[in-house]
This record gives structure tokens, sequence and C-alpha cells, in this order.
């Protein structure tokens, strides 16, 4: 393991941050984390700071204070429904709060490491498996602005050579994702359903199309080896290597129900443009790291759909 153990999450109130701090907090790190909002669950931490990621000196007060050798941004408007909804705060937030991390971390006096999160979405449309030497043209404001952050990232690093490590990591799900992303709406609607005695509907969008899904926890397990490794400057994917359709997982999630699901496509849930396969190929991130996913999609829909049992 790398002799630098003291990290700072931005975004660390998330659905990835509560994983990745965890995640790190097992491996022996001193865990910090800073949010726009107060941390609920903080056990992991050393510490939590209250902070915007629009605002360039609140960033840099908490760098300078904390003083970690490691910095991941997690803060982000990460999801393309919404980066349409809300254009200007997608760009403020994911180009903006991106160069207000880079800025601080190079004021430092000990230059950390940085690690940004990229995106599948920076990709040109391919039915092939996706390598990072993929064309690149994103074509939602949500992917726009993660292909400025890795363009940013690239200038930092030749300019004052910066250690900053970059992803692109495809669609991940797990156990407290927002019910506004797709899979764990489907798996609380059968749950409702299932609790109701009843048959009932899902309501989905667009299910003809095929995304690569990882678990959270490989996801986050695949941050924590890249920034111990010393592959800064270059991208990887994140990613399960597999294109599933999403009537399959559809199907699956309904399958778990002892009620009867009717699966009905409402055109309010669809996408004007969606492009109809977005599979990664993870041969440079196993080759390099040494990483590949250990879970299984339909084991972690299975404990999403238990949680909203339960909940």
């Amino acid at each position: 393991m790398s002799t630098e153990k003291k990290v700072l999450i931005f975004g660390a109130g998330g659905f990835v941050g509560s994983y990745l701090t965890k995640e790190f907090y097992e491996n022996g790190y001193d865990v910090y984390g800073s949010d726009m909002h107060e941390i609920k669950n903080s056990s992991f931490f050393q510490k939590t700071v209250i902070a915007d990621l629009t605002d360039s000196q609140a960033i840099d007060d908490v760098c300078k204070m904390l003083n970690p050798d490691i910095i991941v941004n997690l803060a982000a408007i990460s999801s393309v429904g919404l980066s349409w909804r809300m254009p200007q705060k997608t760009m403020q937030v994911n180009i903006i709060g991106a160069l207000n991390v880079l800025d601080a971390a190079k004021s430092m006096t000990e230059s950390p490491k940085v690690l940004l999160i990229g995106s599948s979405e920076e990709y040109a449309p391919s039915s092939l498996p996706l390598t990072e030497k993929d064309s690149i043209d994103a074509t939602n404001p949500y992917g726009i602005s993660k292909l400025a952050q890795e363009r940013l990232a690239e200038a930092y690093e030749k300019q004052y050579g910066m250690r900053i490590y970059r992803t692109r990591s495809f669609n991940h799900t797990g156990v407290g994702q927002l019910e506004t992303f797709v899979l764990a709406s489907w798996c609380k609607q059968v749950a409702e359903i299932e609790k109701s005695g009843e048959a009932g509907v899902l309501r989905v969008g667009n299910i003809d199309v095929k995304r690569d899904f990882s678990d959270v926890r490989d996801v986050v397990r695949a941050y924590r080896v890249l920034v111990e490794s010393d592959y800064y400057g270059t991208v990887f994917n994140v990613c399960s290597g597999n294109a599933i359709t999403l009537r399959s997982l559809a199907e699956e999630i309904s399958s778990l129900c002892a009620q009867d699901v009717t699966i009905i496509r409402d055109s309010n849930l669809s996408r004007a443009v969606d492009n109809p396969v977005i599979c990664g190929d993870l041969t440079k991130t196993k080759q390099l790291l040494g990483w590949e996913p250990k879970y299984c999609i339909y084991d972690t829909l299975k404990e999403m759909y238990e949680y909203y049992l339960q909940k």
C-alpha cells in the first residue's frame, strides 16, 4: 500500500461517497469528508467539513486546513436527465467545482494526488465495448462537463506537474442509490408491489437499450487501487465489461416479487436521444491495476430489492 494515508473526499455524503469512505477506512486510511450539507453517518471519518464545491475560497481553506495526501472529488451533478434540466448548474458544479479542487491542490505545500471521476457519457456512440482510446463525443450536458474536467486535468498535469488520476466510470448501482436512478427506482417500485400484496405495474422508459452496470463496491475498490498506483496522467475505464439489456434487468427485478408485475413503458421516462449500447472494455484496468469486478449485478439487485422490502 502507498505511504499516503490521509485522504479527503469531496461529496463524501453522497451515495458513492459513503462506500468510498468505508473502502479507504477499512484499508487503513485516515478519512476526511466534505459535503454541502452535514454528513449523517460519520463513523468512518476523522473529521467532516461543510463546504460548497463552487466556492473556491472554501475549498482552498478545507484543503489547507486538512492537508491531505490524496484528494478525491465525487461531488457532481451525476445524472444525464438532471443535467438537461439544470445545464448551468451542471457546468458550475462539474467544471468549476473540479477546477476549484485542482487549484486548491496546486497551491498546497506538498502536492497531493487528485482523483477525478469521469464518465462513459464522454464517449462517441459505439456498438462495441469502448476502450480508453476510442472516440470522444459527449452529447449531453453531463458528458460535456466531464469531458471538460478531463481536459482541464490534462492541462494542469502538463502545466504544474500534478499527479492527477482519472476514470471514465460506467453505470454503477447499489443499496442507497437515489431513486432518480433507474435500477433503484425499479427495485423500489417492485418492492412496493410486493408489500401491497396485489398485482402491480412497473413503469419503465426505453428498456431495449444495453448498459454496462457495476456494483458500487467494485467501483470504489477500483478508485482506491487506482490512487495507490503510479498511473496518474492517464485515464481508466471502470466498468464490468458486460452490456445487459434494461429489459432483462427489469424482468429480473420483477421475478423477485411474488405478485404479478406488468412492465409498462411510460413515454415520460424515455430520453429523446439514447445510445442503443454503452459497454466498457476493462482490459487496461485489469492489466495495469489488477482490478476486476467481484460482484454479480443480479445479486446487487436482489440486495437493493430486499432493502426496499425492509425499509
